[in-house]
């Protein structure tokens, strides 16, 4: 190949490289003026394509030895084409399942917006989705039309909260946060050791060694007010899991030990309960025409709080102590609304 050579533009100045196009954007342009009969040279891609000379080169050289193709250059007619035909020009290979899967992880990153994570993984995002080529960037946007994710009760969490947390986390540094527990009166002081940021449920949640409880907690973001670094250092145990922290809870709450629990349910809460993995224990039985979920979870809040959502349509059947609890609850709510007007709770 001839001597590589720098494009100034008409101030002077080397043009950048890369910042117009990306990478496999310029070569699909390249190939397709390759394809015809015009023999480009470095000067006319690099005005094409507004980018230096330099850049052209790299990447004819990268078509050429990385990507096989028939690339060469006629010092006669002071230009590049190609010695056989072409009918594909070589772009990562995926399915059209594979680009879906793609594009729904992207949308998931929806989790992450205002995060110090967003740009990164964004950007990452772009990047693989330049490299699908010309003819896969369309099915992609036409996907992008057709698939979506949406979360509701998405959680709340302050970005410099966010940004200091998961700093610890990766500094190994120790804080002092003001947490207001759920049922707390007020917020309260904290020290903790910073382990893992987890995202359960649409809710971001700090996962941290309580120096003053001596255990590991979990904290929600939303509950965590000023944050301190203490000067201290640590380092995560490397026999931490988080699977093992949550292995018995059916969400985020520790509910202690972990044990047997049924749930029969009828009606169309049967048939919506069957079409979801609620938990990883989980196996599912028909009996008389209603479905029966059983489960080895511990009994937290945020069990309770699932089964009272499918109303009626659903029933523990054991341990009899969440049994009692489900009912002690569904009574409690009766009350609220006992007398009220238009909707009186019959006894």
């Amino acid at each position: 190949m001839p001597k590589k050579i720098r494009k100034k533009s008409a101030s002077g100045k080397i043009a950048s490289e890369g910042l117009t196009r990306p990478p496999m954007e310029r070569m699909w342009r390249i190939h397709q003026i390759l394809s015809g009969d015009s023999y480009p040279n470095c000067s006319g891609l690099s005005r094409e394509l507004e980018v230096s000379a330099k850049t052209v080169m790299r990447d004819l050289e990268f078509m050429r030895d990385r990507l096989g193709l028939p690339l060469e250059y006629d010092a006669v007619k002071h230009g590049y084409y190609y010695t056989a035909p072409v009918r594909d020009f070589p772009t990562m290979k995926v399915s059209q399942g594979e680009v879906a899967a793609l594009l729904l992880a992207q949308k998931s990153l929806e989790q992450f917006r205002g995060t110090p994570f967003e740009r990164p993984l964004t950007g990452a995002f772009r990047k693989l989705s330049q490299s699908l080529g010309g003819e896969m960037e369309v099915a992609w946007h036409e996907m992008e039309s057709a698939l979506s994710i949406r979360s509701s009760g998405t959680g709340l969490a302050d970005m410099q909260v966010f940004d200091a947390l998961a700093k610890a986390v990766m500094e190994g540094a120790e804080l002092e946060l003001s947490y207001h527990k759920l049922a707390g009166a007020a917020p309260e002081k904290r020290t903790v050791q910073p382990y893992h940021l987890g995202c359960i449920e649409n809710q971001w949640y700090l996962f941290a060694h309580d120096v003053g409880r001596g255990a590991v907690r979990t904290f929600a973001l939303p509950r965590i007010g000023a944050v301190e670094k203490t000067g201290g250092k640590f380092k995560r145990p490397k026999n931490f899991s988080l699977g093992k922290i949550l292995e018995g809870s059916f969400a985020v709450f520790e509910g202690g030990r972990a044990q047997q629990v049924k749930i029969r349910f009828t009606g169309v809460a049967a048939r919506l309960v069957e079409e979801r993995v609620w938990h990883a224990s989980q196996s599912l039985t028909r009996e008389r025409g209603a479905l029966v979920l059983a489960m080895r979870v511990g009994l937290s809040p945020d069990l309770c709080q699932w089964i009272l959502g499918w109303g009626a349509e659903a029933e523990v059947l054991e341990p009899t102590e969440l049994r009692q609890g489900v009912a002690n609850a569904i009574a409690d709510a009766a009350r609220v609304y006992r007398g009220a007007g238009r909707y009186p709770v019959k006894d």
